[in-house]
């Protein structure tokens, strides 16, 4: 019998696996959060802390407290009714012990208990418990102390009574276990503080906490920031706003239910050229967007155009109107409550309900229509602005048409400065969009030919925040970044979708000077990825190379260092038992201060370069945040600027 058939003969009913309990999710954890990186790292804390915004929609809560302690550990405290710790007499086992260890067990499932509940994956606290190496529950509840600790998801012992209590509300604190998220288990504040800003602001009315204990301040105290918004979306829109100009004196907001969804959405109109629309069910970021901005839409387009025509707004105007130009300058957040959503999309957040587009479109129609009725001079000026929309649009067609002419799938050729690279799979080849044509001549000089390109760049880029978008496929750099890497912009009618069946790269790095000037280049350059090729960074295939500081070399022996502790520590062990003065240390304020040779050891090799990933942890603090760095308000730049100074190096 040949080996195969041995195989096949012995594959019996013994064979198949049942993973018991948590076991399943440590063997696969990536079908439960997502993903084992810093994604899914912080997805723990959220799960948690959805938890505690359940027992704040249900009305039992209004006080969430996040502290990142030393270790990375994190702690969840909120004053809710406390998860229940008597026996469950189907399981004959404490109810804190069952929610801690089963998956899928939990009040939520009652709609008694809870009317709508969030959390993107549906498993809660035991998946984190699972992917914990120690976590410890603690209970007030009814003037007693619950107790029970686990590793790995397994109970150390009884849930068990350890003191009295004035106060009501759950403790959860768990240490993240680095055998599963063995890429990095630190925390990133900012990330962890947008989350807990976008929360407070879909749930107004609670007031979230975070805290970092890892290092102290000056004064002997930790850094903290509390969120708390009583303007809900609102506020949302006017923080998501603050840097740009709007054209009304505060946004439009909408709250109501309509057959029996909650409804609730703010938006405004500024003098940017982006639509910039985010949306949630049961506080999960719906990035995918769904029915619910379908049905938002539908009911801002038919409600802006009747009165428009009402009104003999549009009875001048020659081109035709479409929904696109009624979004152009759009910032807007739509937020819903679904008993039961169902989602579907590549990642699972677009939301498929489709009564829910019919709640949205009737609530948008009729507060926006009285809103209209209301404000004739605000209506108006709204408008003007559709107007002069449908102007830019038909220009903006123009030349998005000659840029596809232009490109590889108008065969008409690869921009002159591109040096391709002679392998032709996507996966395996990149392109370096380098500053400058002196740096980009080094870095065809030094690179692999096989499977690395090279596009030198010429100065800045258009900033595309403040542009006009036929003004941005006009410019040259950006014609050439479309043609080289061989993507596409859809039309109006599919939202303007990124076309990747002919993309040449799977890897495309941004490698600028480690100086003011190349950061503000890969800064614009992000920008125009965020705004108009949003789809590359969502996939994973944009990078930022990480070039050296320093050389610091003593005879024949050196070390490349990438900021000023490793310059140092380099100096201390090449200097030995010498003078430091023997140690020579070079600065490297520019790619073009490299020879090839240096380039491709310290920056182009894969097997020793350090590439940073653009992600997008959270749409609407991309959004906040490039509109901030990109706009005309120097302050909040400043401000940006002097609170992450310690993460950078500038020359004076």
């Amino acid at each position: 019998m040949s080996e195969e058939q041995d195989l096949k003969s012995n594959y019996s009913a013994d064979n198949i696996q049942v993973l018991e309990g948590l076991e399943a999710v440590r063997k696969r954890p990536s079908m439960y959060i997502g993903d084992t990186g810093v994604k899914g790292l912080h997805h723990l804390v959220y799960e948690v802390v959805d938890n505690s915004i359940d027992e704040a929609l249900a009305g039992h809560a209004d006080t969430i407290d996040v502290r990142i302690l030393e270790g990375n550990s994190i702690r969840v405290e909120d004053n809710g009714r406390g998860i229940p710790t008597g026996i469950n007499t189907k399981e004959n086992k404490s109810a804190l012990e069952i929610v801690m260890t089963v998956l899928h067990a939990g009040g939520k499932f009652d709609k008694d208990t809870y009317k709508v509940s969030g959390g993107l994956h549906g498993v809660g606290v035991s998946c984190v418990n699972a992917l914990s190496t120690d976590l410890k529950a603690e209970v007030h509840r009814e003037g007693k102390i619950w107790m029970q600790e686990y590793k790995i998801g397994v109970p150390q012992y009884d849930v068990k009574e350890v003191g009295t209590t004035d106060k009501r509300g759950t403790i959860v604190t768990f240490t993240p276990d680095d055998t599963i998220f063995t890429q990095t288990t630190e925390y990133k504040y900012d990330t962890l503080a947008g989350r807990l800003r976008e929360l407070s602001f879909l749930n107004k009315g609670i007031k979230l906490t975070l805290t970092d204990e890892r290092e102290k301040l000056d004064d002997g105290s930790y850094f903290s920031e509390t969120f708390h918004s009583e303007g809900g979306l609102k506020e949302f829109v006017a923080f998501l706003d603050d840097t740009r100009t709007s054209i009304l004196a505060e946004p439009i907001y909408i709250e109501g239910i309509k057959n029996g969804v909650p409804v609730e959405l703010a938006f405004q109109y500024n003098d940017s050229y982006s639509e910039n629309v985010h949306s949630y069910v049961n506080n999960i970021n719906t990035h995918e967007g769904g029915t619910h901005i379908a049905g938002f839409r539908r009911g801002l387009t038919r409600t802006l155009k009747n009165y428009a025509d009402k009104e003999g707004l549009l009875k001048n105007v020659k081109m035709e109107i479409t929904g696109d130009d009624f979004r152009e300058g759009l910032t807007a957040v739509v937020s819903v409550k679904v008993q039961e959503p169902q989602f579907e999309g590549q990642t699972k957040t677009k939301l498929g309900n489709s009564e829910v587009m019919g709640s949205v479109d009737v609530a948008v129609g009729e507060a926006l229509g009285n809103y209209l009725e209301e404000n004739p001079k605000e209506a108006k000026m709204i408008i003007n602005k559709v107007i002069l929309a449908a102007t830019a649009r038909a220009a903006a067609r123009k030349a998005r048409e000659m840029v596809q002419r232009k490109s590889v799938m108008g065969g008409s050729g690869l921009p002159g400065k591109l040096a391709d690279c002679s392998d032709s799979d996507p996966e395996r080849c990149e392109i370096y969009l380098v500053e400058g044509d002196s740096a980009g001549g080094t870095a065809k000089q030094g690179r692999d030919r096989n499977i690395q390109a090279i596009l030198p760049l010429k100065g800045k880029i258009l900033n595309v925040e403040k542009a006009m978008e036929h003004k941005i496929y006009e410019n040259d750099e950006i014609k050439n970044m479309f043609t080289a890497i061989g993507v596409s912009i859809g039309t109006p009618e599919d939202n303007k979708a990124l076309n990747l069946t002919k993309l040449r790269y799977h890897k495309i790095v941004i490698m600028t000077d480690a100086d003011i000037d190349g950061s503000h280049i890969t800064t614009l350059i992000l920008t125009f990825f965020y705004r108009y090729m949003r789809a590359l960074i969502e996939a994973g295939y944009v990078y930022i190379a990480s070039p050296p500081l320093y050389q610091v070399k003593k005879g024949k022996e050196f070390e490349y260092c990438w900021n000023d502790v490793q310059r140092d520590a380099a100096v201390q062990r090449l200097k030995g038992a010498g003078k430091e003065d023997s140690v020579h240390i070079q600065r490297y304020k520019g790619l073009g201060e490299m020879n090839a040779e240096q380039l491709w050891e310290t920056t182009l090799n894969p097997a020793t370069r350090t590439l940073l990933q653009a992600t997008i942890e959270s749409a609407a603090e991309c959004d906040h945040t490039f509109s901030m760095l990109m706009g005309d308000e120097v302050a909040p730049r400043r401000e940006f600027i002097e609170r992450n100074a310690k993460y950078a190096k500038i020359d004076a």
